[in-house]
């Protein structure tokens, strides 16, 4: 009688439906995706609300200074992403979303400048290959954003002779990291959904610790640097910044692999796995994993305890979450000192790069060599480096102390991946920067002295930064898992089993809260 009447109940009882709530500032790409479908949510309304928070914050308020560039015909596009949404639905998961670039990648609709003001206002004539293949997906590239300028040496660190210096919305006081620092403000202040950061040395791993976000440096040559500005053909490496793990891999789903423009991306064929990189999400990723914490990261400057604290129990995240934990790995070596001794190949081969950038500009492009872009513009602090490699030229096919630096490059790689072999780990676990984000001020002064952990950079080997919180100064830190070449699945397993589980380790800053409409239900 009583499961009669409990059967009848569950028949004619009323449906409930749970409406679902999403916020700007919260809902990752598959939030938006579904609001989309929805009908509630349209990119058109998309891109009108990170304008207005560009406008409220970027131009107005605590005036973060992330943004060179907007994009003139974001609204147009937005409306054409929509009606092609409602013909023959959505091309990817950036279907309609909105991304900010870095001012280093080629737009043939907004200018490209690398923060340099001697290239304010020019426009190429056509993409970098990244943002066309976001393009092709069908995301909106609504900014070009500042930067450490590419050509000159302000006096200022993490500046641009063109766009100044862009706030950490953190701390406004503070830089959102180096080169790649109005990606991180950006995106922190939600600007856009995902963003492009790039690195010679430091500049998507350090402003992506610095912005409470997630980060990837890949594998070098996974990444078409083709359109980029760039300084290290053996190792520069554009990558994707994001607010959370879903969409910083669907991004990299997008933009990863062969490029014949770029021959350096041959070394990812028969790499790259079968599936999509979205697959290896993995909210339990920890269990079974096994990482090494590597103990020459701790031998960097500057400290604050703070960030040792929250290092411990980010790393504590992994072995309560059935990660096996090795502690300490050492390569034994003084890491400092070997990447003071062999610094980054770049110093060789920055001139070489810039003019292979210059030749793939068109005719009206106003420089034709790197000798007429660095040098010699009144007012613009040019850097004593590019002068002395011009005037001085060498021989990459025989320079002894050039070929002496690829060896230690060889060298560290093969000693990195050794470590992991020894100790049959997944990863190399640390945090990245052993402070918050520096105080914004002159280059010179002591208190902006910073020694980063060039290891991915200088090895080619891909490092993913996940969010380990604030210090009690509400800085942001994150921690660095540092990966076999082409082992790019595997981190994507631990960083999203991390984020599962990691707790509230990622807010909205104070200075950039919700906007009226960015809330709704459907």
């Amino acid at each position: 009688m009583h499961r009669r009447l409990l059967l009848a109940t569950l028949l004619f009882a009323p449906l409930v439906v749970r409406a679902a709530e999403f916020d700007l500032t919260t809902a990752s790409i598959a939030d938006m995706q579904t609001a989309m479908q929805s009908g509630k949510l349209t990119s058109e309304k998309l891109v009108q609300l990170y304008l207005a928070r560009i406008e409220a914050f970027d131009e107005a308020g605590p005036k973060i200074n992330a943004v060179l560039a907007l994009n003139p015909n974001a609204l147009e596009t937005a409306r054409a992403l929509d009606a092609e949404r409602k013909a023959k639905g959505p091309r990817s998961p950036l279907h309609g979303i909105p991304v900010i670039a870095k001012d280093v990648f080629d737009t043939y609709d907004m200018p490209t400048t690398g923060g340099y003001t001697p290239l304010a206002g020019v426009v190429p004539e056509k993409d970098s290959t990244i943002v066309a293949r976001l393009r092709a997906a069908g995301a909106v590239i609504l900014a070009k954003v500042n930067q450490s300028d590419w050509y000159a040496q302000p006096p200022i660190m993490a500046s641009s002779t063109l766009g100044g210096s862009s706030l950490n919305p953190f701390a406004l006081d503070r830089t959102p990291g180096w080169s790649s620092s109005g990606t991180s403000a950006g995106l922190a202040a939600h600007f856009g959904k995902v963003g492009l950061g790039s690195e010679t040395g430091f500049s998507i791993r350090t402003p992506t610790s610095d912005g409470n976000l997630y980060g990837l440096s890949t594998t070098s040559g996974l990444i078409s640097r083709a359109g980029q500005m760039w300084s290290y053909i053996t190792g520069e490496r554009g990558g994707p910044m994001a607010h959370s793990m879903y969409d910083l891999v669907v991004t990299l789903d997008v933009i990863a692999g062969f490029d014949p423009a770029d021959l350096w991306t041959a070394q990812s064929l028969g790499q790259m796995p079968m599936e999509r990189y979205e697959t290896f999400l993995d909210p339990a990723g920890l269990r079974g994993a096994r990482v090494g914490v590597l103990k020459e990261a701790w031998d960097f400057a500057p400290v604050d305890p703070a960030v040792l604290e929250l290092a411990e129990k980010a790393i504590a995240v992994f072995a309560a979450n059935g990660a096996k934990v090795f502690r300490p790995v050492s390569l034994e070596i003084d890491l400092p000192a070997y990447l003071t001794t062999n610094s980054l190949p770049s110093r060789f081969e920055r001139i070489a790069a810039i003019n292979q950038y210059l030749s793939r500009q068109g005719p009206s492009y106003p420089f034709k060599n790197a000798a007429e872009l660095l040098l010699d513009h009144p007012g613009v602090p040019g850097r004593p480096n590019d002068r002395a490699a011009l005037e001085n030229p060498i021989d990459l096919d025989r320079d002894p102390e050039y070929r002496a630096t690829l060896a230690g490059k060889t060298a560290l790689r093969e000693a990195v991946v050794a470590l992991m072999d020894r100790y049959e780990v997944d990863a190399l676990i640390f945090p990245h920067k052993l402070g918050g984000p520096l105080k914004i001020g002159p280059r010179g002064d002591p208190e902006r002295e910073y020694k980063a952990n060039q290891l991915s950079p200088l090895t080619g080997l891909p490092a993913m930064i996940v969010p380990m919180g604030f210090t009690p100064e509400g800085l942001p830190v994150g921690l660095e898992i540092l990966g076999r070449p082409w082992s790019e699945p595997t981190l994507i397993k631990l960083a999203s089993g991390y984020e599962a589980v990691a707790g509230p380790v990622r807010r909205v800053p104070a200075t950039t809260p919700a906007l009226p409409g960015e809330r709704f239900t459907y």
